[in-house]
């Protein structure tokens, strides 16, 4: 560990690092991830675009779930280790952070330069009228459209959405946008199937470009969405380092890898360069 610790220091000794965050990050919060560390899925399926978009019946049970789930999302508080990222990047050792978090923890912990790929939690959009709003907003108008409404959390995803009696689900009022008046309001978040916008993937790329290191945190790389960036930094020759419970699919580019707890290994990282 403190051979580690030793080598993560000198990759960010010289600064310019961009940073790549994900789930992994935020369990230590109290919010879980999709995987673990085996890197086998949860059993929970998560909402995908298509299905939200097209069935109005499983919309109607996303909103159901999601309105008791969100709640977990917004009291979780950051841990060390979001708390270590903020720290390097007041020390001017960091050039940004990408995450793909929806749970604003980055921002909570006092980082700045923070690009939220998949988008926010606490906020919602229209996708008839592209109107933004925050999700307060929402859950006053969906608590008055529900005052009967009161559902046990029984597991917790990390974009929000939980499980619940289904019968619950069956029950729940859907409410359109308070803008336009009829549109389909959806979390201001990428689901699965989605695409993320080009101009936010052409945001993180130049973060990447722009920088002398990556660092990875808590994120198993699985998908796309996240991994492209580490093979831009791979092809680009920038080292990458990579500290995650559990094998990733990025491990293969990593001139420094670290399985280990994200909030101790981060605070100690953190403590290196205290004044």
């Amino acid at each position: 560990m403190e051979d580690g610790i030793g080598r993560l220091s000198a990759l960010v000794a010289d600064g310019n690092v961009a940073v790549l965050s994900g789930a992994g990050l935020s369990t230590e919060s109290g919010i879980p991830d999709y995987r673990g560390p085996s890197g086998l899925a949860r059993v929970q399926t998560p909402m995908t675009y298509q299905a939200f978009t097209r069935e109005p019946d499983a919309r109607r049970r996303y909103w159901a779930r999601s309105h008791v789930g969100w709640r977990t999302i917004a009291r979780a508080a950051p841990n060390p280790g979001h708390a270590a990222v903020a720290a390097l990047e007041q020390a001017g050792l960091l050039s940004g952070v990408i995450t793909q978090n929806v749970d604003g923890l980055h921002q909570a912990a006092g980082a700045k330069r923070v690009v939220e790929l998949h988008g926010g939690l606490d906020r919602v959009i229209c996708l008839d009228c592209g109107e933004r709003s925050a999700r307060e907003a929402l859950d006053e108008r969906l608590r008055a459209a529900n005052p009967a409404f009161a559902a046990e959390v029984k597991t917790v995803n990390p974009d929000g959405d939980v499980a619940i009696d289904t019968a619950l689900e069956e029950e729940f009022r859907v409410v359109p946008c308070g803008s336009c008046g009829d549109g389909l309001l959806k979390p201001d978040v990428v689901f699965f199937g989605e695409t993320v916008p080009r101009e936010r993937v052409q945001e993180c790329f130049g973060l990447v470009e722009s920088s002398r290191a990556l660092l990875v945190l808590g994120s198993s790389l699985t998908v796309m969405s996240g991994r492209r960036f580490v093979l831009r930094a791979a092809k680009l020759g920038l080292p990458v380092a990579i500290v995650n419970r559990g094998v990733t699919r990025g491990d293969s580019y990593a001139s420094l890898r670290l399985d280990a707890p994200l909030g101790d290994t981060l605070t100690a990282l953190a403590t290196q360069f205290q004044p």
